[in-house]
């Protein structure tokens, strides 16, 4: 990495993956300028026609960079606009533009090139200010450090620190050496047992400080003897009320949990205080399995639902197979095989799959929709368990769309492993997923767990950890 000298002024230069990732990246540095080379802007052109993600955020970026430029005069261009009129310290936009610009001897006239051409000129125009060229191109991270050109990766935006996992979402505690778990060392406790049934432990004394309403808890992780969901927190004081126990006092259209993350997550899916849960984990984990049997469960015998709608980013892992023939649930059929799947075992009766027959697809059919999210903008959403599939290919901007279109009496669990993006632009802790888990964090109503143990086969769980 290229060692950066301190200067007064910065001059960040922003390739065009930055853009296309951020249209809001112009914003984002604050009383620093933002210079917009013309190769970026050509590029942007060339990305703006059709429908992709990657043309409207192309779109997106323009109407900004238009909104910004259509009442200043060609000198004030020049000069540099400000981003932030409110702002006395506020950053400028600079259009680089050099009509005598030839690539950097013995490159190739190509468009990352003529980008570390017009850097290494700026750079040599201003020798008061630090010029870094700002990209997501690893590629031309290298070759900006080859030619000692200070560079960094856009971060900004990105929801944790630590790129490799999500938020556990729980706090399972270890036994000391006396044999008691460090979850009640130095509280003093206070059980009750309310008219609701529901036993709550009210804590006093010095709590962890990463405590937050909505966080799960445990004694130990093999067979604890406690399992709570944190109601109220404070610095001082907590109240904690006690989960049931899936595992075999109790059961969710059928299932049970095999651990006591999966129980966690089931406690989440069928508490009615919380409007929104999020499941993480790796592939066969049981993240959609669980949360269908809840949905199924809330809407068919305890009435609280009247429907249930499954959508996911209709994105395939590799080329696409044309356009599909049908009306928008025969559409979606393809990019539904993880909702079939577990239909199916969800079904099977001891006799065998229960799933072809006539009367349970009708009956089920009548109150399960698979809808594209496409065409959800715009509806409200009342007694419905939304089920938000592959939730980590939706962008931050996307999932709030969806978020958004809960109404009365609905509840949204969004599914996802940041291990498997396939849109581009997005990673692990920047995607709809990442944004969403840390947004609600503290919010009393919104839950989130990790799931860690592969329950789909030995092979499943070999292939995550060999491949």
């Amino acid at each position: 990495m290229v060692r950066l000298e301190k200067k007064a002024t910065r001059l960040y230069v922003l390739d065009t993956n930055v853009l296309l990732h951020d249209p809001a990246a112009l914003f984002q540095f604050e009383e620093h300028d933002v210079v917009i080379p013309m190769t970026v802007l050509e590029e942007l052109d060339q990305h703006k026609n059709g429908s992709r993600e990657i043309a409207r955020m192309a779109r997106q970026v323009s109407r900004t960079l238009a909104d910004l430029t259509h009442r200043a005069s060609f000198s004030e261009i020049q000069e540099g606009l400000r981003l932030h009129p409110a702002k006395l310290d506020s950053g400028q936009l600079r259009i680089l533009c050099y009509p005598d610009l030839k690539p950097l001897e013995h490159l190739e006239d190509t468009a990352d090139n003529r980008l570390l051409a017009e850097t290494c000129r700026l750079r040599s125009e201003r020798p008061d200010a630090s010029v870094i060229l700002v990209t997501k191109d690893i590629n031309l991270r290298v070759k900006a450090s080859a030619l000692n050109v200070p560079v960094e990766d856009y971060l900004t935006d990105q929801a944790f620190s630590d790129s490799d996992a999500l938020l556990e979402g729980c706090k399972i505690y270890a036994p000391g050496e006396d044999g008691k778990s460090g979850l009640w060392k130095g509280l003093d406790v206070q059980v009750t047992n309310p008219v609701s049934g529901k036993t709550t432990y009210h804590l006093e004394g010095c709590l962890a400080s990463d405590w937050h309403e909505a966080m799960l808890v445990a004694d130990q992780e093999e067979q604890p003897q406690f399992e709570a969901v944190v109601r109220e927190v404070t610095p001082s004081r907590a109240l904690l009320e006690l989960l049931r126990n899936y595992r075999s006092q109790h059961h969710v259209w059928g299932i049970q949990a095999k651990d006591t993350r999966q129980n966690f997550a089931l406690n989440l899916l069928m508490d009615p205080e919380i409007d929104l849960v999020t499941l993480a984990g790796h592939a066969g984990t049981g993240k959609t399995f669980m949360t269908l049997a809840a949905a199924f469960e809330q809407t068919f015998d305890q009435k609280r639902f009247e429907r249930i709608v499954f959508t996911r980013a209709p994105i395939s892992m590799s080329e696409d197979i044309g356009f599909l023939p049908g009306d928008e649930e025969e559409k979606m059929t393809p990019w539904m095989g993880a909702f079939h799947d577990n239909m199916d075992s969800l079904l099977r009766n001891e006799e065998g799959s229960s799933w072809d027959n006539p009367a349970t697809r009708q009956f089920v059919s009548s109150r399960v929709q698979l809808r594209s999210p496409g065409f959800m903008r715009g509806r409200t959403l009342n007694d419905t368990f939304l089920i938000i599939d592959e939730a980590q290919n939706f962008t931050p901007k996307q999932i709030k769309s969806l978020i958004t279109r809960a109404g009365h009496n609905t509840k949204i669990v969004c599914l996802g492993n940041v291990g498997q993006i396939d849109t581009p632009y997005l990673t692990a802790n920047t995607c709809g997923l990442a944004a969403l888990v840390e947004s609600f964090r503290h919010w009393p109503h919104a839950g989130h767990i990790t799931l860690k143990n592969i329950e789909r086969s030995r092979l499943a769980m070999a292939g995550e950890e060999l491949l």
